[in-house]
């Protein structure tokens, strides 16, 4: 199965080989990835290396929290990349963008203000959880609409941060 990936405006041709096998554009990597208790903690093993992140899904793509970066990363599959091109459909760059914690935490700050104008990659939210501090940053430019939660405060898996449009 083939799919196409886009994180931070790259696209990433992506074919599944096996249980434990990925090829991302012409290299074979070998992988093991899996959940870690049930929770959305997966420990990803990418040709020996180990890594761990919190993902979860969004309106429309997946957060991938990784190294304490926050990823949007939407994942198509090939023939439905290629059938929306063919209908002329293409990704909408606007529109309301919530902002929703990736796992349960507390907010450490907020370093945006409500009606601010930012960029992409900017630090919005900085979220404190299993004793490290993430940095959730803006996946596209916008103005900060709503900040819905406050420094200090905790928060649940999936509750809206803030809204960017």
């Amino acid at each position: 199965m083939k799919y196409v990936t886009t994180i931070e405006g790259k696209e990433f041709q992506i074919e599944i080989v096996d249980e434990h096998h990925v090829r991302v554009g012409d290299r074979l990597l070998a992988v093991n990835f899996e959940s870690v208790s049930g929770q959305p903690v997966y420990s990803l093993i990418l040709d020996g290396k180990s890594f761990e992140s919190y993902v979860s899904p969004g309106d429309e793509d997946w957060q991938v929290l990784l190294r304490g970066h926050l990823f949007q990363v939407k994942v198509e599959d090939e023939r439905e990349k290629r059938l929306k091109a063919a209908a002329g459909g293409g990704l909408a760059e606007g529109g309301e963008f919530q902002l929703r914690a990736p796992m349960p935490g507390l907010v450490v700050a907020i370093p945006v203000a409500e009606g601010e104008e930012i960029k992409k990659g900017q630090v919005m939210v900085i979220l404190e959880s299993m004793k490290m501090q993430n940095e959730l940053k803006a996946p596209r430019d916008g103005k900060v609409d709503r900040i819905r939660v406050k420094p200090g405060e905790s928060v649940e898996q999936k509750q809206t941060l803030l809204s960017l449009h």
